[in-house]
């Protein structure tokens, strides 16, 4: 039997990081899709398609990433619930909190997991157009025979993309270190 101070500690610490989580992850999924909007409007990522090859996949994955960061904005909000439920006479049972908490790990884990292999296309991609730039590994900066340079700089809004992914790897990692430190708190003996 948990004792009455020790529910206490649990519900405040639920409401408490569930409230961090939210915040956390409610501003920086304002920043990304703020930016994927920016990306969609702008527009020229999908003009240069041929040049981009891994930036198509790559936002793929991060607008998945995101799309699984809005349900773990809602597990937080869960959360916040359950530690107002457990200090109410009607409460949850443990195996229903840690329920809880795992749902938004998993969310998290595969949140990150999303978002790092959306990186990796992106990264790749931007590595692609570094070298063709520098001579690095595909023979120097193309010309026309006119002396036009054929090959495309890194833009502005392809450096925006990875800043998007980094923003959604980073919710997710805050997510789910939060989520593992209640699921500590939770089993923690006292």
């Amino acid at each position: 039997m948990v004792d009455r101070l020790d529910l206490q500690q649990i519900a405040a610490a639920l409401r408490r990081m569930g409230w961090i989580r939210l915040w956390a992850q409610v501003v920086l999924a304002v920043v990304v899709v703020g930016v994927l909007l920016f990306n969609n409007i702008g527009g020229q990522v999908a003009m240069r398609a041929d040049k981009a090859l891994g930036l198509g996949p790559g936002l793929s994955f991060t607008t998945l990433a995101f799309f699984v960061l809005l349900w773990s904005i809602w597990q937080s909000g869960l959360l916040i619930r359950c530690g107002r439920a457990l200090a109410s006479p009607v409460r949850p049972s443990k195996g229903e909190t840690a329920r809880l908490i795992k749902r938004g790990v998993l969310a998290d884990l595969v949140g990150l997991s999303l978002a790092a292999v959306g990186y990796q296309a992106l990264a790749g991609s931007l590595f692609f157009q570094a070298s063709m730039q520098a001579g690095f590994a595909f023979g120097g900066v193309m010309t026309t025979p006119g002396g036009r340079i054929t090959n495309y700089p890194i833009t502005s809004l392809e450096m925006l993309s990875v800043l998007s992914n980094t923003q959604v790897l980073f919710a997710h990692l805050i997510g789910l270190m939060m989520s593992l430190w209640l699921l500590q708190r939770m089993h923690r003996r006292t």
